[in-house]
C-alpha cells in the first residue's frame, strides 16, 4: 500500500487513501504507535509504514 519512495503523508491523504478518520490518526500519534513530523506542535505529516502496521493490526 506504501507509495513509491515516501515513506510519509499528510493526515488529509490519509483519510482519503486509507479510509482513517483525522481524530484516530492523531490519537495513534498520542499513543506513539504512529511517528509524525510537527510543525509549531501540529502534526503535518505521519510515517506509512506506522500507518499501515496499526490498521493491518486493527484488520486482522
Amino acid at each position: 500500500m506504501s507509495m513509491l519512495g515516501d515513506s510519509w503523508c499528510t493526515i488529509e491523504e490519509v483519510e482519503s487513501k486509507f479510509g482513517v478518520s483525522k481524530d484516530l490518526v492523531l490519537e495513534w500519534v498520542r499513543e506513539g504507535i504512529v511517528r509524525s513530523e510537527e510543525q509549531d506542535g501540529t502534526v503535518i505529516r505521519v510515517n506509512i509504514d506506522d500507518l499501515e502496521l496499526k490498521i493491518e493490526e486493527d484488520l486482522g
